[in-house]
């Protein structure tokens, strides 16, 4: 029997498949694929459109199985670029993240297929993993890239560099390189203890 992730998964990915959709997983799911070791009850994903509307994406979901979690859903991903759903056969909440520009083609061209009880899963990259924990800069955030930094030892560390150097001129911060160095010399203190 499957768990409640896998399938939530499982039901995800045939009616993003139906719709050819691409997509993939990220956040707290994806940081325990990666070596973090935390509770979570959601499931984050990023959803590419391409031409179609955001209702067909509702109505693909919908005939799946899965129930919106907002009412006004045009005013809230106006707002957030995020449709709330859950999966009520397995209880799991999912946040779809509509795709835009930029950043989010590279991290689909890094994305990675993972094997999650049977479900084949197109995950983000470890390193865009972390990329987009440091973004996120929560406590929680935090405590998964030191997670993941010391368990994925043959991360390419120059691509998450790269990446949070493209982010600061973009975002005109100075701040996410100076926070992923402090991360991964706690990771390396963590996995390497003197």
């Amino acid at each position: 029997m499957r768990s409640a992730l896998a399938e939530a998964l499982a039901a995800l990915a045939r009616a993003l498949e139906k719709l050819d959709a691409r997509w993939y997983l990220f956040g707290a799911q994806a940081a325990l694929l990666y070596g973090a070791a935390r509770l979570t009850a959601d499931v984050d994903v990023t959803v590419q459109l391409g031409d179609r509307q955001t209702a067909e994406l509702v109505r693909a979901l919908e005939k799946a199985g899965f129930r919106l979690r907002v009412r006004d859903v045009g005013e809230f991903v106006a707002r957030t670029r995020v449709l709330p759903f859950v999966h009520p056969r397995s209880g799991m909440p999912i946040d779809i993240v509509l795709a835009g520009p930029g950043l989010e083609d590279l991290f689909f061209r890094r994305r990675r297929r993972r094997i999650v009880e049977g479900v084949p899963v197109p995950v983000a990259s470890p390193e865009d993993v972390v990329v987009m924990k440091v973004l996120a800069g929560r406590g929680k955030d935090e405590d998964d890239v030191i997670a993941i930094l010391a368990a994925q030892r043959k991360l390419n560390l120059e691509r998450v560099r790269k990446t949070l150097d493209a982010l600061e001129r973009a975002l005109d911060q100075s701040d996410l390189s100076p926070r992923f160095e402090a991360l991964l010399s706690r990771a390396r203190r963590r996995a390497w203890p003197t």
